[in-house]
């Protein structure tokens, strides 16, 4: 067979010590986008890496890292370059948190998908709002940090039910109640992307709207977290009790966010960390492979590399890592091509939604690449052995990092029902906002009353009916 290892990948000056550009899928980037990468990777070497170590040991959130981030102008790698932005696409973002979660640090990775989610947002709704204009080009200049604040302490997983929010409108502009569980980078960030319910609400939790507020506008429980892994992110509960924002921070209109979440914010969110999963797990494999391939059993005259159970290991790990990788790609370049690669100029049409018909895959994006890397972290913990259990190798530190993937809402539970309803029972069956009636469920329950139950049933919807 004609394979060769290449050096070509260089680490601090030296080939790198884990896997080669032969085991990574190059041929989707552009040679622009490669050299993106080529001096990612070298920042990630000489700063986020070592950063990495100090935010999980003391909790601290990677504003250092973003700093640096901004230096290769990556704080705007999705904003048209009129604006001061890189104008790169869904193909360069995904390949940007990998490679930030790979060789960097995983907590960074995840805080820089909030933050290239929520910009998507403002990006989508720019094109007739001066304030949105006039603060795209400070984004990467000034390092202003964004994140989403979608969750909801009463609803859980499920994020697109704003339980626990309200907005009204004043005349200044718009009054803005929200309680969030769950904030990546809350208290750190500079500006956030909130979804609460609309003012004209009447009961449908469809109807959303979503808002652009900044870190004094709202409270947090900053320096209050202490999770297992991504031990950087800084995720906490946020509260907004009745702030009142001016009109144009307002994205878009009023009762369109389930509409433009899963055009923008959504879409970029579930691509983005399904790229960090890859990351953490190719990263982990990274350190098994230089491990393996350097620690002998001076016993028998082998290195733990040369055991054919390790070599099995190290193939399955990469041969299903990659599968999500290039399933990651794939979706990337699908949604490039319904975009004329990520630009936001389409958007001045109204109702224009291209990126929405793909939802279902990126379900089973985010569901298949948190699965990889949540199976493979305990794998190649086993092929480091005892020496893997110590902070010193490294693998222990991804590990706990990769458990975060099948519990950061939607849960990979959430997404197996929702994929496994959408193919058995269609589109209907989903009812994410709890409005349409199950009625064979609700028959069935009628045919088990008897007189008794039948009356009080009726007496009780007459009463409720009355009280509407």
């Amino acid at each position: 067979m004609n394979l060769h290892k290449t050096n070509s990948k260089i680490w601090d000056n030296n080939p790198f010590w884990g896997l080669g550009f032969e085991f990574d899928p190059q041929w989707h980037l552009t040679d622009e986008q490669k050299n993106i990468q080529k001096n990612l990777i070298e920042l990630c070497q000489t700063t986020l890496r070592t950063n990495a170590i100090e935010s999980d040991k003391n909790l601290i959130f990677p504003r250092k890292n973003f700093e640096a981030l901004a230096s290769l102008g990556l704080l705007g790698l999705i904003i048209p370059k009129e604006f001061g932005g890189l104008g790169e696409s869904h193909v360069c973002a995904a390949m940007v948190v990998e490679t930030i979660a790979r060789y960097g640090c995983a907590s960074t990775a995840m805080c820089y998908v909030m933050h290239i989610s929520a910009l998507s947002a403002i990006l989508l709704r720019h094109h007739e709002n001066p304030f949105f204009k006039s603060l795209l080009p400070k984004i990467n200049n000034e390092v202003l940090i964004g994140t989403i604040a979608y969750s909801d302490p009463q609803t859980g997983s499920h994020a697109w039910f704003p339980l626990s929010s309200k907005s009204e409108e004043t005349e200044k502009g718009w009054k803005v109640f929200k309680k969030a569980s769950w904030v990546t980078s809350g208290g750190f960030a500079d500006w956030y992307l909130v979804q609460t319910t609309s003012p004209n609400f009447n009961g449908d939790y469809s109807n959303l709207s979503c808002y652009l507020l900044f870190k004094d506008e709202i409270k947090t429980g900053a320096s209050t977290w202490d999770g297992m892994g991504m031990r950087g992110n800084q995720s906490g509960p946020l509260e907004i009790d009745g702030v009142e924002i001016p009109k144009d921070r307002l994205i878009g209109k009023t009762g369109e966010a389930n509409k433009t979440n899963n055009e923008s914010p959504d879409i970029f969110f579930l691509m983005c960390s399904s790229a960090c999963w890859n990351g953490v797990a190719m990263g982990m494999i990274d350190i098994a492979v230089n491990h393996t391939t350097k620690k002998r059993h001076d016993d028998v005259g082998l290195r733990i590399a040369d055991y054919p159970t390790i070599q099995d290991y190290v193939g399955e790990s990469i041969a299903d890592t990659n599968t999500c990788r290039a399933f990651n790609f794939q979706i990337a370049e699908a949604l490039d091509k319904l975009t004329n690669n990520c630009d936001w100029e389409i958007y001045k049409q109204e109702n224009h939604y291209p990126k929405s018909e793909k939802m279902s895959w990126l379900w089973q994006l985010k569901l298949s690449c948190s699965k990889n890397v949540t199976y493979l972290s305990d794998k190649m913990l086993h092929t480091c052995g005892g020496t893997g259990y110590k902070p010193a190798l490294g693998i222990e530190r991804y590990l706990r990092d990769a458990k975060a993937g099948w519990v950061m809402a939607p849960t990979n539970e959430v997404l197996k029902q929702l994929i496994g309803k959408l193919a058995l029972l269609g589109p209907d069956s989903l009812d994410a906002w709890n409005n349409k009636i199950n009625e064979r469920v609700l028959n069935n329950e009628i045919k088990k009353m008897d007189k008794v139950k039948l009356r009080e049933f009726g007496e009780s919807l007459i009463k409720k009916s009355e009280e509407i």
